[in-house]
């Protein structure tokens, strides 16, 4: 260990606040409602625009939009916008009671479609690339196959499991959900209205409880490495800042995927219509962690099997659980080189139609 190093990193953690640079990259609310705000990120100075539809990030419920945004030197905003694009993201706010009816066809029928819509009205693009994480990807893929006039050029998913059967973490529950019809769960959330803030970050930690336990051990052995010790201080920062789910929502994801696991087969009843993800006509990148147990790879790859549709599917594996792979440290070299290729594979230019 460095002793110079550790002594620097330790006097930063403990006297000046931490060593994480939580600096979030410059932007711009452009468009705002109830339901969601648009943001466009500022370019970075002396980093010439390519001549490429601009990215449109999705974030899940129950994470904030800065999961696309850690840390500096370890955001895949920063990279984006280093590599010349221009970026978008779309940020919900918080869940409120008021939202509890909200269900999913609220984001995949209103809120993706319009912030897509609102992205090229800003850009003067005639499409983006849609990017999703987690419950986000799905989101998009649904949006996607929901309505096909939708101007997306490409889509992107990261972490985002189609068959629940495949996640050994809710597995075993599914027989029990079966045989109750999952009705003392339905109690629970229709009567407080929503999926508890602080009960999502606890889920999200109690599956990598592994790393929980040896965090203190990790940090005392990796004191003089300041890139590791930053990341768990800006993971903790996101888990003390989780949101809470809608009630119907929650409820959706519990009967619709978790007890029923309608999605596997490439369809979901939604909104009073069936979606089917074999609609989906654009290109499609998904990406799936190696130690990922929220999204375990045969859950992800699963949708790539769905897409018959697409003119192009690609699946692709990378270390990192479920946050990890969308923006843990190796995903600088994994997911992002992945997501950069696929785009500049298909960055036939809409700016301007």
């Amino acid at each position: 260990m460095g002793l110079t190093s550790a002594a620097v990193n330790v006097a930063d953690k403990f006297v000046r606040g931490g060593v994480a640079d939580l600096t979030r990259m410059p932007r711009d609310a452009v468009v705002g409602s109830p339901a969601a705000t648009l943001y466009r990120y500022r370019p970075v100075p002396g980093v010439p625009l390519l001549d490429a539809p601009p990215v449109l990030l999705v974030p899940p419920l129950g994470a904030p939009d800065f999961a696309y945004d850690l840390r500096r030197d370890c955001s895949l905003v920063q990279h984006l916008l280093g590599t010349g694009r221009t970026v978008f993201g779309v940020d919900y706010g918080r869940i409120r009671y008021a939202d509890r009816r909200l269900g999913m066809e609220h984001w995949v029928d209103d809120v993706v479609p319009q912030a897509v819509r609102d992205t090229c009205a800003e850009s003067g693009a005639g499409a983006v690339d849609l990017v999703g994480w987690s419950l986000g990807g799905i989101f998009c893929l649904l949006a996607a196959a929901a309505d096909s006039t939708v101007p997306i050029n490409t889509l992107s998913v990261i972490g985002s499991p189609v068959d629940i059967a495949a996640v050994p973490l809710v597995a075993p529950l599914r027989p029990l959900a079966a045989v109750t019809g999952g009705l003392g769960l339905s109690a629970v959330y229709t009567a407080i209205g929503s999926f508890p803030a602080p009960v999502v970050s606890w889920v999200f930690q109690l599956t990598a409880v592994d790393k929980l336990v040896t965090k203190p051990l990790t940090i005392l052995s990796r004191l003089d490495d300041r890139d590791c010790l930053a990341q768990i201080e800006a993971v903790d920062h996101l888990m003390n800042n989780m949101h809470g789910y809608p009630g119907r929502v929650f409820g959706q994801i519990y009967h619709l995927l978790l007890r029923q696991n309608d999605l596997a087969d490439g369809t979901l009843a939604l909104g009073g219509r069936v979606i089917a993800l074999k609609e989906i006509d654009v290109p499609v990148l998904v990406v799936g962690g190696r130690n990922d147990v929220i999204a375990p790879l045969a859950a992800v790859e699963r949708v790539a099997e769905l897409l018959t549709g697409s003119p192009d599917v690609r699946f692709e594996s990378a270390p990192g659980g479920h946050l990890g792979v969308l923006t843990g440290r190796r995903a600088r070299t994994t997911t992002w080189a992945y997501l950069d290729e696929f785009l500049s594979r298909h960055a036939s230019s809409t700016t301007g139609e």
